[in-house]
């Protein structure tokens, strides 16, 4: 996928002007939202969530988590039970229309018209929201997806990588300002996936807000300025990335040292460390916000105990082990 260097221009709806209802508002504003189906499933509990503008957010969770369940409701897709949803401002049922039209959405299943050209389809989709034609904009839009040289070709005969593309190109069709997306990246390969990176943090230069749930952790911990954790309808955490790696993370100091120990001295249990490969490295975890945890004062200690080491390296949890703990510690 070739990044162009055209300069994009900004959501269609962010650029009304005297739109009071966008200025210094949240573009997502969810509360108290709750949803239970008629088999009795709570797919939803009392979730609040407040979105910014010009935002990479990235909703985690098992499958049944509820991700898809509340993005199906601020759609207009799934009707909500109780609590209120602000998108922009506007209320997703009194102003429903001018809510859809600020929204797009690239479903998880590849559903579209195979029949239908790729310039077609995303015309239709641009004209369904009441916008008027720009060709300009659509080539564009599909040249920053590589799908210009498709534009005349039936979806039915693209590969899924391709076909996924057109449900993105088809969501941005009418210049939303929030894009969700849903598993944007189950099932395409590592290559593409990169690519759909990049166009993320494209698409969050030129001011659009993005939504995105995932399986792959990988992919939050790349892209996402937030992260929020659901699990069993509830909304367990939200905070900034970097934030939720500084206090959740845990670090773990790895020494490889000089002879093998047959147990950690006496003088030394205190610091909770571990022996192990026979007892030639010693490993100590530790909390990478907890200021007690002071590695000089542990290299000093087992430099007075003549304990000597060749190596030393430290490493940090990534955010799928602490996504893990969060998860563990829910239950």
């Amino acid at each position: 996928m070739k990044v162009q260097n055209r300069e994009m221009r900004p959501p269609r709806s962010s650029r009304a002007a005297g739109d009071a209802h966008v200025a210094g508002s949240a573009v997502l504003s969810v509360a108290g939202l709750s949803k239970t189906y008629a088999d009795g499933h709570r797919a939803l509990d009392h979730v609040d969530l407040d979105m910014r503008r010009g935002e990479i957010f990235a909703l985690l969770g098992p499958n049944g988590a509820g991700k898809t369940t509340l993005i199906s409701i601020v759609c207009g897709l799934v009707r909500p039970g109780s609590g209120s949803v602000r998108v922009a401002g506007f209320d997703i049922r009194s102003d429903y229309r001018e809510t859809r039209s600020r929204i797009g959405l690239v479903p998880q299943e590849l559903h579209t018209d195979m029949f239908e050209t790729v310039l077609h389809t995303v015309r239709f989709s641009r004209g369904l929201f009441g916008c008027a034609p720009d060709e300009a904009y659509l080539e564009q839009l599909l040249r920053d997806l590589s799908l210009w040289d498709k534009r005349n070709n039936a979806i039915m005969t693209l590969s899924g990588g391709m076909k996924r593309r057109v449900l993105i190109a088809k969501a941005l069709s009418h210049e939303p300002e929030l894009l969700f997306l849903d598993e944007p990246t189950a099932g395409v390969d590592v290559e593409l996936r990169r690519e759909m990176w990049a166009l993320v943090r494209r698409l969050r230069e030129r001011g659009v807000s993005v939504l995105l749930t995932t399986h792959y952790i990988e992919e939050a911990e790349e892209m996402a300025d937030r992260i929020g954790v659901i699990h069993q309808g509830r909304l367990v955490l939200v905070d900034d990335k970097a934030s939720l790696m500084r206090k959740l993370g845990r670090k773990q100091l790895t020494l490889h040292l000089d002879r093998s120990l047959d147990a950690v001295p006496r003088a030394l249990e205190h610091w909770g460390l571990h022996l192990s490969g026979g007892g030639a490295v010693l490993e100590y975890h530790f909390d990478a916000s907890d200021e007690s945890a002071c590695v000089p004062q542990l290299l000093r200690e087992l430099a007075r105990t003549g304990v000597e080491f060749t190596d030393l390296n430290t490493r940090q949890s990534s955010l799928e082990e602490i996504f893990i703990r969060l998860l563990e510690a829910d239950r």
